[in-house]
């Protein structure tokens, strides 16, 4: 094998692994979502694969010709990684949101195609060791293109084919490859092997084609579903990653039907009855707010912060969202340095990746930053999903009250009840506001919900920690 040939194999297989690497948290996110969790799992287990493959690989290269072995892992490379997408879609609707889940389900769909792929580099060097006085140079040479290889796979994956292409046809056209050359370095190829490889891959490629996983798009960061609602002719929900995010009704803006958005307007509209509104949405989903406040006071400005492009693209084409509203696509935490002083009367804080806010828009150093967006008594509502002991709620409740002078905190039916969990909505503003003529308001159209302030507050969230940039562990506080 010339040292060409034995270099590009190397490369080519660590940068197969990578890819997997990162397409593998795309494709378990609708069913366990986007979070540090998910990626810590996934990591785990791919750096699990490259250890067992390194050394399965090193003792099976010495137990028989290295040469007969990479023809046969690379097929079986090849056809693990175009079966991965299959497996998620088989065990993924019965996944919990655990660490349990992540774990079996990395283990299960993309431990083989990383073990498998991780055996070549070891085998190749075998091959090209001609002494062992040349080990060194051998071995930290290929060292070397393997670690270029997957730098080049991360790269590759990361800033284009994610953004180019479905997560499916990626790893059908890498498994593709990989047969291959599999095929063309299997010293003992017969006409059956070839076949036999051919009609798997053309199997797999069928599966993947009619079995084309829970997404009606996959954008850069979500799964995106919109679905009708069967109670309402013109209802839509957008589901991003297994999560109701928005609904939107395509005939009357003005319709709000879930049970947070309906609270953010009721606090909105008490604190301020009449006339124009400036909003900043900082996530943007199906833009429910921006239209209810366009339809219902006239001359509003809107502002949406949302970091998925595509995800805008579907609002505009599918859920009705045909103003002219600001929209800028990046990350909150960077466009909102861009927002003016005192040039907004009602902040929305409704990010989410996956069941969690992101944690860099929870800090003390962000929220200082939507105070400074917010003019005069303007109000900021932050809208936070949390369960069991509400370490998450109780943390964003201390830092909101570090940062501004007057919070309340409306809190579901169920949590006077017992039943902690559910949508937590913060009103938070520099300036006093009247949280008990809010909840006046919200009782007015039949809500149930209870609110906290003041001493109370104050007590809710000495159970928290202040969330800073240094420390917000925010997807922890959500599993625990």
């Amino acid at each position: 094998m010339s040292l060409g040939l034995a270099r590009a194999l190397v490369f080519f297989a660590s940068a197969a692994v990578l890819v997997v690497e990162l397409l593998a948290t795309r494709l378990l996110a609708p069913y366990l979502g986007v979070s540090l969790l998910v990626f810590t799992g996934v990591i785990a287990v791919i750096l699990g694969g490259i250890s067992l493959g390194a050394w399965l690989g090193g003792r099976a290269a010495d137990r028989q010709d290295p040469r007969s072995l990479l023809g046969p892992i690379l097929v079986a490379g090849g056809l693990t990684a175009m079966l991965s997408p299959l497996v998620v879609d088989l065990i993924g609707p019965g996944l919990g949101n655990d660490p349990i889940s992540v774990i079996f389900a990395s283990l299960v769909a993309f431990l083989a195609p990383a073990a498998v792929l991780s055996a070549v580099p070891p085998i190749v060097v075998k091959v090209r060791l001609a002494s062992l006085s040349e080990t060194g140079a051998v071995v930290g040479s290929f060292s070397a293109v393997g670690t270029a290889g997957a730098i080049f796979g991360s790269l590759a994956t990361g800033f284009f084919l994610v953004a180019a292409f479905p997560t499916r046809p990626i790893l059908f056209v890498l498994g593709a490859l990989l047969v291959a050359a599999g095929l063309v370095l299997h010293t003992a190829r017969s006409r059956n092997t070839i076949v036999s490889s051919v009609l798997l891959v053309a199997g797999i490629g069928a599966g993947l084609a009619f079995v084309s996983g829970p997404c009606d798009l996959e954008t850069a960061y979500h799964c995106v579903i919109v679905a009708e609602d069967p109670e309402r002719e013109s209802g839509r929900t957008l589901i991003l990653d297994r999560l109701h995010n928005s609904y939107v009704d395509l005939a009357d803006p003005t319709h709000l039907e879930f049970r947070y958005v309906k609270i953010i307007a009721d606090a909105a509209n008490t604190h301020r009855p009449a006339g124009p509104l400036r909003t900043v949405s900082i996530g943007g989903g199906g833009m429910t707010l921006p239209l209810y406040f366009d339809a219902t006071r006239p001359g509003s400005e809107h502002m949406v912060l949302e970091i998925d492009g595509s995800v805008v693209e579907v609002a505009r084409t599918q859920l009705g969202v045909d103003r002219d509203f600001d929209v800028v696509v990046d990350d909150a935490r960077i466009s909102l340095r861009s927002v003016p002083d005192d040039s907004a009367d009602l902040v929305v804080g409704d990010a989410y990746s996956g069941a969690s806010v992101p944690w860099h828009l929870t800090t003390v150093e962000y929220t200082t930053e939507i105070e400074r967006v917010l003019a005069g008594a303007g109000l900021y509502a932050m809208n936070v999903v949390d369960y069991r002991d509400l370490r998450f709620a109780r943390s964003a409740a201390r830092t909101l009250m570090k940062v501004f002078d007057h919070v309340a905190l409306f809190v579901p039916p169920g949590y006077l009840d017992g039943r902690s969990g559910g949508n937590f909505v913060f009103i938070s503003s520099s300036h006093p506001f009247d949280a008990e003529a809010m909840l006046a308001t919200i009782r007015g159209r039949g809500g149930a919900e209870a609110l906290i302030a003041d001493h109370a507050l104050a007590e809710f969230a000495s159970g928290g920690v202040l969330l800073r940039d240094d420390f917000a562990p925010v997807d922890q506080m959500l599993i625990n």
